[in-house]
Formats: structure tokens, sequence, C-alpha cells
């Protein structure tokens, strides 16, 4: 039977170097840069400045030092679309932070404003990362028991291991970009997870039913043919998911940037992994079953043959 569309699983090998090549790279980004976390992980302060139209970053900086802010040199100033800043400090006591703010605005010759200053304690930090673990692991288990159950567990193993490639990917893009790891993130993480999943979900099951009644060609060349016929649909879907996110990431505001960002890598890796890892990963290991491996011989001896 000739192939229709295009062959996914004979650049299999393409597919896998690249998903290698790209986790190596994030794995050695991660080694080196590590991840930066926001304060709601490590405790500290952050600062809203307003009305602060020529006004930049240095300047803001040493008003932070002048006002005695706590390791104010790797303390993190942030633009604002509106003219502003929003800086994360380590400062961890509120009444110090609320005495900061007055001197920088002093300082910077600031319009007089309401002290926006939120102080979030290490205490609290480590019970959102507690809570941010425990929330991923949880989900990783119950996506391997309902995969494993409605279909079989090599399809639960391939799909998470294209999970942890995507998780991967964008954890390893946000340390290259040094963005700060928030609770956004790991909403977004968890989001992704979701998304990543369906796709990977929705080939599956056409695989499975292309699978059923399976005799006259290889397990690899159904495989093929399954991502083929629902190619258009991830392609529709991939874009009706990427266009609101990317409306947030260029035109939303800083904290949804932030949400906009992860989901916007994490889409695109996710989309990659459900045709260019799972799929084909799957097809190899359930090639290697006896009776698909023998479906194999007699496949390529009726291609040879003809």
């Amino acid at each position: 039977m000739p192939r229709r569309g295009i062959d996914f699983m004979g650049k299999r090998n393409v597919f896998f170097a690249l998903s290698a090549a790209v986790s190596a790279l994030a794995i050695v980004i991660l080694l080196v840069n590590g991840l930066t976390f926001g304060i709601e992980f490590q405790g500290g302060t952050v600062m809203t400045l307003a009305g602060a139209q020529g006004v930049d970053t240095e300047q803001v900086r040493e008003a932070l030092e002048v006002a005695g802010v706590p390791d104010a040199r790797n303390a993190v100033i942030q633009p604002t679309d509106e003219g502003g800043f929003i800086v994360r400090t380590a400062e961890s006591d509120t009444s110090a932070a609320q005495e900061d703010f007055g001197m920088i605005v002093s300082e910077l010759g600031l319009p007089e404003q309401d002290a926006n200053v939120t102080t979030i304690g290490p205490g609290w930090g480590a019970n959102v990362t507690n809570a941010a673990l425990i929330a991923l692991i949880v989900s990783l288990v119950a996506i391997l028991g309902y995969i494993s159950l409605r279909f079989e567990y090599k399809m639960s193993i391939t799909a998470v291991l294209a999970l942890f490639h995507d998780t991967l990917i964008v954890l390893g893009v946000y340390s290259l970009s040094g963005r700060e790891v928030t609770p956004n993130t790991i909403a977004a993480l968890l989001t992704i997870l979701g998304y990543s999943l369906y796709d990977t979900i929705v080939v599956f099951h056409r695989i499975k039913e292309n699978a059923a009644n399976l005799s006259k060609r290889s397990f690899m060349e159904m495989t093929n043919e399954s991502i083929n016929q629902m190619l258009m649909r991830w392609i529709n879907t991939g874009l009706v998911q990427i266009i609101p996110i990317l409306a947030l990431l260029f035109f939303g505001g800083e904290t949804l940037r932030d949400f906009a960002f992860a989901m916007a890598v994490g889409i695109g890796s996710g989309a990659y992994s459900s045709v260019g890892l799972a799929s084909p990963l799957y097809a190899v290991w359930k090639e290697r079953e006896p009776k698909f491996k023998a479906l194999k011989k007699r496949y390529e001896a009726q291609q040879s043959v003809k």
C-alpha cells in the first residue's frame, strides 16, 4: 500500500535526534544558569512604582541602594507599559519594605503615591513550592493511570515521556531567558501538560482504532497513516490554542505575559512531541511485539515482490 501524506515515521530518527539534542541543551542550560525563582517561592517584597517616565533601570537600582534595601544589586527591576517599574527585592519585613518604598519614591522624585508593596515570608514560599511539586506528581500519576486503563501502559509511558520533554524545554527556555519562575509559571506548566496530552491522546485513539483490523501493512505504516488522518485536526487545534495565547503575550499585562510566555513555548513543544516523539516511540515499541514483528516481515516481503 503506498504511503499517503507526510512520511512522519520515515523521519522518526530525525525527530528522535532533534528531541534528544534539544533536551540535552535544555539540561545544560539549566545546570549552568539554573532557574530564577520569584519571591512567591523564596520570600521577599514586590514594589510597584508608578509615574516613573524618564527614569531608567539603573537609577531605580541606585535608589534601592540609597534606601538600604537588602541585596539591592540583585533586585529584579522590570519596566511596565504604564511608565512604571515592578521591583522584586529580598526584603522580608513588611514595615521595613514600606519605609523603603517611601525613600525610593522620594529619591527618584516620583509623584506621591500609596505604598504598593507586597511582602511574602519564606515559609509561605516553601508551602507554594511543596504544593506545586505535589500537584505535578499527582498529575503525572493520574495521567499514567488513566491512559493505562483507557488504552495501554505503553501509550501511557510514551505520553509521559513526551510531557517530560515538553516541561524540560519550557524550563530550559525560562532559564535561558532569565525569566522568573512564579506560581503563574507552574499553572502554565500544568495547563501545558493538559494540552500536550490532549494532542497525544487524539493521535493514540486513532492508532488504536486502526490497529484493530491491522493485517495488510506494518504497525509503523498504520501509525503514519493515523497521524496523517488527524493532521488537519492537529493543525486546527494548535492554531485555536496558540492565537489567544499570543494575544495575551503581546497585549496582556505583566502578570499575564509570564503565563502566556510559558504557554506559548509549551504549546509549540507539545504539538511537536505528540507526532514527533510520543507516536513514533510507541510505534517502535509496538513493532517489537511478536505479532507486529511478524506482520512487518510479511509486509516487507510483499513490498519486495512488488
